[in-house]
C-alpha cells in the first residue's frame, strides 16, 4: 500500500452503514457519510459511488461481537458484508473488533450537543471513524 493511501471504513448495520475515511500517511480517521438506502443493492450502489470518489486502497469493516468477544448474528452478517464488498470492489478488507464503538460515538455526539435524528446518522459515521482509528492505531503498534 502506498504511504499516502486512502482507507474507507464501515460500521455495518442492517438499516444504516456508517462510513469514515482516512489517510495512511496521517493515520487519522474522519466521519464521511451514512448510507441509508432501504435495499441492500441500493446500499452497495451508494458504497460504490463513495469508492469511485475516494479510490481507497484498503477497506475496513467493524466486526460486532458480544462484550466477551463471542460472535452473534450480526457478526456473521458483517463478515458477509466484508466478503461482498471485497469481492465486488477487488480491494483488501480488514476486520476490526467494534465492541462499544456505537456507544462511544453516541456519547461523544451527545456531549457535543447533537441530538435526535441527526445524531443517528452522525452516530454511524462516527462509529466508523472509531473503527478506522482503531485500525490505524493497531498498525502503529505493529511497527
Amino acid at each position: 500500500m502506498k504511504p499516502d493511501a486512502t482507507i474507507l471504513a464501515f460500521d455495518f448495520g442492517t438499516r444504516r452503514i456508517g462510513v469514515a475515511m482516512g489517510n495512511s500517511l496521517t493515520r487519522t480517521a474522519h466521519p464521511l457519510a451514512t448510507v441509508t438506502a432501504a435495499h441492500a443493492a441500493q446500499r452497495l450502489d451508494e458504497i460504490a459511488a463513495l469508492i469511485d470518489e475516494w479510490r481507497p486502497a484498503q477497506l475496513v469493516v467493524g466486526l460486532p461481537v458480544h462484550a466477551d468477544g463471542t460472535p452473534h448474528e450480526m457478526t456473521a452478517r458483517a463478515r458477509h458484508f466484508a466478503r461482498e464488498i471485497g469481492a465486488r470492489f477487488e480491494l483488501p478488507v480488514a476486520l476490526v473488533d467494534e465492541r462499544w464503538t456505537t456507544e462511544i460515538a453516541q456519547s461523544s455526539l451527545r456531549a457535543a450537543g447533537h441530538g435526535g435524528r441527526d445524531r443517528r446518522a452522525a452516530r454511524d459515521a462516527a462509529a466508523a471513524q472509531i473503527i478506522l482509528q482503531a485500525w490505524f492505531d493497531a498498525a502503529d503498534e505493529r511497527i
